[in-house]
């Protein structure tokens, strides 16, 4: 019998694992995942189609724009520039295989036992849960002390835009399209929305965005989204429509038509391919929760407490299939804090500092509340900007887009949020975390000293902006 029974093999489950094994632990992980050769890939959702596939791709379809539009600002002169997909595809297969391997390599050197299949609840016998990994029809039975439910989520589904991965894509087949589509239709502008669509638009394709909210980036601060929505549309020329609700895809011999409503009105878009991006859901399929005396809530989640208990004891959740925003490194912090309540120690997650990024050019990037919360709580508190135009390394980098926005109690200084579009923003906010993780102050940051030049000097000015004494504007 196992000490710990990890299901599910994504950032969070396999983090829990790791650390599980390093306290001591005897851990076996299931996991169900298999890659485009059919052979079990760890590493999630995260690793195979989601967060590093897209970077690579986005990293590629940067370095084609910088060729083709931005080179020769810097009086580098090249000639036709031209996109082999495959060797792009290849490219971002080797970069997943590598991740996704080196987990597979994590696992042998803490001995913890891989087992494929999809794992399900069986029930309790004595001091065991009692578990099954079914592949095919293999049924391996697994008993464990204690297990974690780590299983993730999946693309959330539209009845109007039913996914074939074909025409009709979700994030997986938005990442192996084999050639640039002329024209891309984007059902949702979220972050996976916006990042798909940024790829493929940087390589050459029309890219229109069908945004059923009113509002753009709502979860962002209302000065970044409108920053964002200019650069977005009105700069590298992406259409997005909001208000628009997909009603319907009908699949022809030139392309798809697709139907929204917009404003009482029925209008048409014709394009080549179509993301659907409009989030995802727990992924709690074949677990037979019931076995155990566990269902999910009204939005399908697993209920559990703030240390990630269910209400069975033994039985932990984490990650995108409990409350709490769907990020990886959200899950990768469960996983050590579950591991680690398990061996008897105390863990703390604070959940306000922990960042969001959208990795679109500029980035997006953000940690604590924002100033439409602030107000809507009725906290009194200052701001203050600064932006990357006015940096020596943005303008060597040519990259001069945004600025840093802090928020800080008025009263006691105390930093309540970062914001931040502009380059290199996912690198920059780990300041703020820091900051904000140590209760720090604007006058803090303002009184640390940033090396010249840097991009850090923006947050650096926006600390002090927030006392009205930016020094370089």
């Amino acid at each position: 019998m196992f000490d710990l029974v990890v299901v599910g093999g994504g950032p969070g489950g396999y983090i829990a694992a790791v650390r599980a094994a390093q306290l001591g632990m005897k851990v076996a992980c299931i996991d169900a995942w298999k890659n485009a050769k059919g052979k079990p890939s760890l590493g999630g959702t995260c690793l195979n189609v989601g967060c590093i596939p897209s970077k690579a791709l986005l990293e590629s379809s940067e370095n084609y724009e910088r060729a083709v539009h931005k080179f020769a600002d810097h009086g580098i002169k090249v000639g036709a520039v031209t996109i082999d997909m495959a060797t792009m595809q290849k490219r971002k297969d080797k970069i997943v295989d590598q991740l996704t391997g080196g987990v597979a390599y994590l696992f042998k050197k803490n001995k913890i036992t891989s087992i494929h299949g999809l794992g399900r609840f069986v029930g309790r016998e004595g001091e065991a849960i009692v578990l099954e990994a079914v592949d095919g029809e293999s049924v391996t039975r697994v008993e464990g002390r204690q297990v974690i439910i780590a299983t993730g989520s999946v693309p959330r589904a539209i009845p109007a835009a039913p996914v074939d991965q074909i025409n009709i894509l979700d994030n997986a087949g938005a990442l192996a399209l084999a050639e640039v589509p002329k024209r891309l239709g984007v059902i949702g502008s979220g972050v996976i929305g916006l990042e798909m669509g940024s790829v493929w638009g940087r390589l050459g394709a029309e890219v229109t965005l069908l945004e059923a909210m009113d509002g753009f980036l709502l979860a962002a601060d209302e000065q970044v989204a409108k920053e964002a929505h200019k650069i977005f549309t009105k700069e590298q020329g992406m259409r997005l429509e909001l208000g628009a609700k997909v009603t319907g895809v009908k699949q022809g011999k030139k392309g798809l038509t697709v139907s929204y409503e917009q404003g009482g009105k029925t209008s048409t878009l014709e394009v080549d391919k179509l993301i659907v991006a409009v989030g995802r859901v727990p992924f709690t399929d074949g677990l037979q929760l019931d076995r155990i005396g566990l269902a999910v809530d009204s939005r399908g989640y697993v209920p559990v407490d703030d240390h990630c208990r269910t209400t069975v004891p033994g039985v932990w959740a984490l990650g995108d299939v409990v409350r709490g925003p769907m990020l990886a490194h959200k899950a990768e912090e469960e996983g050590v804090a579950v591991a680690e309540q398990i061996a008897g120690q105390k863990t703390h997650i604070d959940f306000n500092t922990i960042p969001w990024v959208i990795y679109t050019a500029p980035e997006i990037a953000w940690v604590g509340q924002n100033e439409q919360q602030l107000k809507a709580a009725g906290v009194d508190y200052r701001a203050g900007s600064f932006p990357f135009a006015a940096n020596g390394r943005a303008k060597g980098l040519g990259e001069t887009a945004g600025f840093v926005k802090m928020l800080a109690d008025r009263k006691t200084d105390r930093i309540l949020g970062v914001h931040i579009i502009g380059p290199f923003a996912s690198e920059l906010i780990s300041e703020a975390v820091v900051a904000m993780e140590f209760g720090a102050s604007s006058e803090d940051i303002a009184r640390i000293v940033h090396a010249h030049p840097s991009l850090g000097e923006v947050f650096h000015e926006a600390a002090l902006a927030v006392d009205g004494r930016a020094l370089n504007m």
